[in-house]
């Protein structure tokens, strides 16, 4: 944990307030970026993949990227957001590589973080709707363009802020036991350390010290897909992340992503996604009269 503290890279993509009363109702979210709420009044529900977690005051509730799940509110309730990545260039993978509780109490500063994070960072706040439409006003895309021309100062401040927001639930956080191999352990941690390069059978082979075909029997026993199909999952899940992060041209991070051919890269992203590259990014791009969940 210690090595991946001092590389952590979290970065800010939206924060706000937000007030419902029974329209917090969304089925089937899954986004590339983390969720972070701090509950001030009321109460909701979130329907996670193998859970149902209520939403209380006073309490903080992480929900992971990629995880997806539904809202349910039948009354009034109020919530601040945080919407947090890791840079697509950091190697720490913390979020992605731990286990967080969904919920912790929170500490009695934790609201007044949450204002001042408000407070100094108005271009963040978006606005609450359909989440199918992902919509704000400005874009995602002008949200980091601001968000990297803010004063050095409030930079610095905003990032206090979410790390020690996010310091609650690090107590209870556990590393992901993804696999029982120390063999495949050994071999995931340098799929994500290399996510960026070509990477083969033979050398993940060689890792783990086994032929190519124990070596690709053994990894599909203990992650449940091939080594390919699983770096491919891992690489255009980064793609996702940097589509809405960076205003990248598309070939561009087909190439960062180490695919040849960047045909070949739409057709993997649509068959993952269910989207091409360039609608998964148009749909965070606003259309009219709709806006975003928080």
């Amino acid at each position: 944990m210690s090595q991946a503290i001092e590389q952590l890279n979290l970065l800010l993509l939206n924060v706000g307030l937000a007030i419902h009363n029974a329209d917090w109702n969304w089925k089937d979210v899954s986004s590339p970026f983390a969720r972070l709420y701090y509950v001030t009044e009321g109460k909701a529900r979130i329907i996670l993949p193998d859970s149902t977690q209520d939403l209380t005051p006073g309490h903080l509730y992480l929900i992971p990227a990629f995880v997806t799940h539904s809202y349910q509110c039948n009354s009034l309730f109020g919530h601040y957001y945080l919407h947090i990545y890791e840079d697509h260039r950091s190697e720490s993978g913390l979020l992605e590589d731990w286990d967080f509780p969904v919920e912790v109490v929170a500490k009695d500063i934790d609201i007044e973080l949450m204002q001042r994070l408000c407070e100094i960072n108005p271009a963040m706040r978006l606005q609450q709707s359909n989440p199918t439409t992902y919509d704000n006003n400005p874009t995602f895309i002008q949200n980091i363009i601001k968000n990297k021309q803010r004063t050095f100062c409030n930079k610095v401040e905003s990032r206090g802020i979410i790390y020690q927001l996010i310091s609650r639930f690090l107590k209870e956080a556990k590393p992901k036991a993804k696999v029982s191999d120390n063999r495949i352990q050994e071999v995931l941690s340098y799929i994500r350390k290399n996510i960026f390069k070509q990477i083969d059978i033979n050398t993940l082979s060689e890792i783990s010290d086994l032929s190519n075909d124990h070596f690709i029997r053994l990894f599909k026993k203990e992650v449940g897909n091939t080594p390919i199909q699983y770096i491919n999952q891992k690489k255009i899940e980064k793609a996702q992340l940097i589509l809405i992060t960076d205003n990248i041209p598309i070939k561009n991070i087909a190439y960062m992503l180490a695919f040849e051919d960047q045909s070949y890269f739409n057709r993997l992203f649509k068959k993952t996604v269910g989207l091409t590259p360039q609608k998964y990014r148009d749909s965070y791009i606003p259309k009219e009269n709709t806006y975003l969940c928080i």
